[in-house]
C-alpha cells in the first residue's frame, strides 16, 4: 500500500488524476501550526500560479482533492488568460478567523521560496493581502500585496469586471446583443467579487435576484437598489436555484451545478466568478440538454487572475484593463466554437486552452530548467 492510499484514504481516481501534477508539496511547521500543501500542476507555459486558500479541512484527504482540483483548474485558466504562467494552488488547513497568525505565513513564504520561482502565489478565500505582506519577507514569489508594498492592490476589481463583459458576451448570444438593462439575474453569493458584480448590474438597469449569508450585504444591496430604481430579491438558501431570471450568476462556493440543482434552474444561462462550479464536467452536457447556455467559469472569472501576473511586468491599470476586456471574445469564441463543432463549451473551452498549453510547451521546452522568470522585478 502507497502512502497515499494508508494515512489520507484517497479515492481511487484522485490517484489517477494526482499522476498528472508535476510537483505536490506538504508543508508543516510545528512552531506556527502550519499545515499546508502546495501543487504545481503545469509549467508549460511557465512558473505556475495561484491563490492560497485557507480552510478547516476536516481531512487532510479533502484538503489534497481540493488543492489538485484547484491547481489544475489554474493551468487552464492561465492558458485561457494567455499568460505567461502555468497552473499551481495552495492550501493552508486551518479556521482563517482564529488559527492565522504572522508567523505562520511567514512560515508559508519560506516553503513557497524553496521552490526557487516555481511556483507564485497570493491571496484566495480566507486569506487576505495583509497575510502575504509577512510571506513577502520571505520570498518574492507573492503577488497580490497592497499597492504600498508594490502590489496591484484588490483583484476582485478585475474578476468582477471579468464577469461583467463574460455577461455582456452570454446575453449577445442569447439575445443579439450585449445590453445588460433590462435582464434579471441571479447572484448568489455577495462577496468581494459577487457585490461588485450586483452593484454593476444595478448601475446598468438589471433587475437582480440576491442570496447570501450576510444579512448586512443583503441590506446594503436592497438600498442600492433603490438607489437606481431596480429591483432586488432577496432569496434564501437554495431558493436561487429555482430564480425566474435570465443568468444565473453563482460567485460563491464550486460544485453548485449538480444532479440536484440542476432540475431547479429556470435561467437561460449560467455565468459567474465562483471557481469549479460544475461539480463534474459532465454537468456541461446536462446544462446543454437543457437548452442552457454555460460560460466556463475559469475564463469568466480570470480578471484577478490577470492583474496579479501582470505585476511581474511592473503594474500597469490599462495593460490589465484591455486584457480583461478580451474576455469579451474569448467567451464569445468558446460559445461560437461549441456550435460549430457540436460541443459543450466546457469541451470547447478546454480544446482551446490544451491547444495553447500545447503550444506553449513547444514553444518553452528548450527553457524547461530555469523556471525563474526574468521579468521579476522585485529580484
Amino acid at each position: 500500500m502507497s502512502l497515499l492510499e494508508h494515512p489520507m484514504g484517497l479515492k481511487s481516481e484522485l490517484l489517477t488524476e494526482f499522476s498528472e501534477f508535476e510537483q505536490v508539496v506538504f508543508c508543516n511547521d510545528q512552531d506556527t501550526g502550519l499545515r499546508a500543501i502546495i501543487a504545481i500542476h503545469n509549467t508549460a507555459a511557465g512558473p505556475a500560479i495561484g491563490g492560497c486558500r485557507m480552510q478547516p479541512y476536516p481531512t487532510m484527504a479533502e484538503a489534497l482533492e481540493d488543492v489538485l482540483r484547484l491547481a489544475k483548474g489554474m493551468t487552464y485558466k492561465c492558458a485561457a488568460a494567455d499568460v505567461d504562467f502555468g497552473g499551481g494552488k495552495s492550501v493552508i488547513i486551518g479556521d482563517p478567523s482564529t488559527d492565522k497568525s504572522p508567523e505562520m505565513f511567514r512560515a508559508f513564504g519560506k516553503f513557497v521560496d524553496s521552490l526557487n520561482g516555481r511556483f507564485y502565489t497570493g491571496t484566495d478565500m480566507g486569506t487576505t493581502m495583509e497575510d502575504f505582506v509577512h510571506a513577502l519577507k520571505e520570498t518574492n514569489c507573492i503577488v497580490g500585496t497592497p499597492e504600498m508594498y508594490g502590489g496591484s492592490g484588490d483583484s476582485s476589481v478585475p474578476t468582477a469586471m471579468g464577469v461583467i463583459y463574460a455577461l455582456k458576451a452570454t446575453n449577445k448570444t442569447l439575445f443579439g446583443n450585449d445590453i445588460l438593462a433590462g435582464r434579471s439575474y441571479a447572484i448568489q453569493g455577495l462577496g468581494k467579487v459577487g457585490y461588485k458584480v450586483a452593484e454593476q448590474l444595478l448601475e446598468e438597469g438589471a433587475d437582480l435576484f440576491v442570496s447570501d449569508l450576510d444579512e448586512r450585504l443583503l441590506e446594503k444591496i436592497t438600498l442600492k437598489g433603490k438607489e437606481t430604481g431596480t429591483q432586488v430579491k432577496i432569496l434564501k438558501g437554495d431558493e436561487i436555484y429555482s430564480a425566474e431570471a435570465d443568468v444565473f450568476v453563482p460567485c460563491a462556493v464550486g460544485g453548485i451545478i449538480n444532479e440536484e440543482t440542476i432540475e431547479k434552474l429556470k435561467v437561460r444561462a449560467v455565468a459567474g466568478s465562483a471557481n469549479n462550479q460544475l461539480l463534474h464536467q459532465k454537468m456541461g452536457e446536462k446544462l446543454q440538454s437543457r437548452g442552457i447556455l454555460y460560460a466556463p467559469d475559469y475564463i469568466t472569472n480570470s480578471g484577478g487572475l490577470i492583474q496579479v501576473s501582470d505585476e511581474l511586468y511592473g503594474s500597469s491599470k490599462d495593460r490589465v484593463l484591455a486584457k480583461t476586456k478580451a474576455i469579451y471574445y474569448s467567451i464569445t469564441e468558446v460559445f461560437s466554437s461549441a456550435e460549430r463543432n457540436n460541443l459543450t463549451t466546457v469541451e470547447a473551452a478546454n480544446r482551446m486552452c490544451e491547444e495553447r498549453i500545447e503550444s506553449r510547451k513547444r514553444q518553452n521546452s528548450f527553457f524547461l530548467h530555469n523556471r525563474r522568470p526574468k521579468w521579476d522585478i522585485r529580484h
